[in-house]
């Protein structure tokens, strides 16, 4: 077995139909096993539903899993299937304090009115399409740490995985009646009508940092061995249009792997999000929890094979132990092209998942690959924290 590296991949139940049977589930099960991968993030909460039947989703809204999922439990099939072929498992909570997409709410914001977010107008907060539960309120954050722990007392899985929603909150929220009175009795005065007001900014996203730091200890309470893992927005972008302050979580020790989302179509603007997030954002200390998501299918777009090959191979010259790619679909697109460069070249030498130790601990040494100008250029950015 080769070194540790996070070779990992998003499972969805968009755009694909690997869990819509135990068949499907066993063959991309064993066909990620063969391609040398070694952990899985499959998708369990999105739509107002999970994909897994839930105690917690029945007792507070009458539907215990995704109708489409009806008498059948995907993620324990693939725990199960997972498990037969040595891959880890990460559930997904994909929607996190979304609650729907374009359907005014849908289901949860019906039955539970209350939790609506809210923009500076009024109205509930929709942003890009999702319309969003108030993820600064109490009662809204016990409803997701309840799912979360949900899972990972009932499932034999290896951590659990936030993403750009969670934790997560569009900047121009925050203006409901609880979150104006609570800012009011710090301040003596309401939040401001600029949504990006610093403080303002700053004040939310410390509420769901400290969201983060409550999950992180309760999952550890029930296994200190689980892992949490988050994929946010790239920073400072992030902090400023969804309140995820990564460095701060970074500092504060509460996520053991971290994925940036670096969804970019071209080498050259990846190796300058890379760039930037090494040299503004990890240490030789934090590196190896640093994963990035990359991606290699969405719609029609497909990533391009040499892209492909040379990403990865940046992020091993830069000592970055691994990556996440979404999704799984773009692994079998032009008959498993993808799929056949990693098991041939890339992934062809096994890698054992990190442990916990070794993702807290791990000094990562930088490849002798790099050449002088990048080392000097990363420096210079560090030095002048250029943007």
């Amino acid at each position: 077995m080769g070194k540790g590296e996070i070779r990992g991949v998003w499972l969805t139940n968009t755009d694909s139909s690997v869990l819509n049977s135990q068949e499907n589930i066993a063959q991309a099960m064993e066909f990620l096993a063969e391609t040398g991968f070694n952990v899985v993030f499959p998708v369990v909460w999105n739509r107002g539903v999970t994909l897994y039947p839930s105690g917690v989703m029945h007792k507070t809204f009458g539907m215990s899993i995704n109708s489409m999922y009806q008498n059948r439990d995907p993620l324990g099939e693939l725990v199960t299937q997972a498990r037969r072929v040595g891959l880890k498992v990460i559930p997904w909570f994909e929607y996190g304090f979304a609650s729907s997409y374009n359907l005014h709410g849908g289901l949860l914001l019906e039955k539970k009115p209350e939790w609506k977010a809210c923009d500076r107008q009024g109205n509930l907060l929709k942003k890009n399409g999702f319309e969003w539960l108030n993820a600064l309120d109490s009662q809204v954050q016990d409803f997701l740490l309840s799912l979360v722990l949900e899972v990972v007392t009932n499932y034999n899985v290896d951590g659990i995985q936030g993403d750009d929603r969670f934790p997560a909150f569009p900047s121009e929220g925050g203006y409901d009646e609880i979150t104006v009175k609570r800012y009011h009795q710090q301040f003596g005065e309401n939040p401001p009508t600029n949504p990006q007001d610093k403080q303002w900014l700053q004040w939310r996203a410390d509420i769901l940092t400290e969201f983060l730091a409550r999950l992180y200890q309760q999952v550890k309470a029930v296994n200190p061995h689980l892992i949490v893992s988050v994929a946010p927005n790239i920073y400072d972008w992030g902090f400023k249009e969804y309140l995820q302050d990564s460095v701060t979580w970074m500092e504060r020790g509460i996520v053991d792997m971290i994925h940036p989302q670096v969804y970019r179509r071209d080498l050259f603007s990846y190796k300058y999000v890379i760039d930037k997030l090494i040299s503004e954002q990890f240490t030789n200390k934090t590196l190896s929890r640093l994963a990035p998501g990359m991606l290699i299918k969405v719609g029609s777009y497909n990533i391009n094979i040499d892209y492909f090959i040379k990403a990865i191979k940046y992020n091993r010259d830069y000592g970055i132990p691994g990556e996440v790619f979404f999704f799984y679909e773009g692994l079998r697109a032009n008959d498993n092209a993808l799929a056949e460069v990693l098991k041939k070249n890339i992934y062809n030498s096994p890698a054992s998942f990190p442990s916990l130790t070794e993702l807290s601990q791990g000094i990562v040494i930088q490849s002798q690959s790099i050449s002088i100008w990048q080392r000097l250029w990363r420096w210079g950015r560090k030095l002048f924290k250029f943007s």
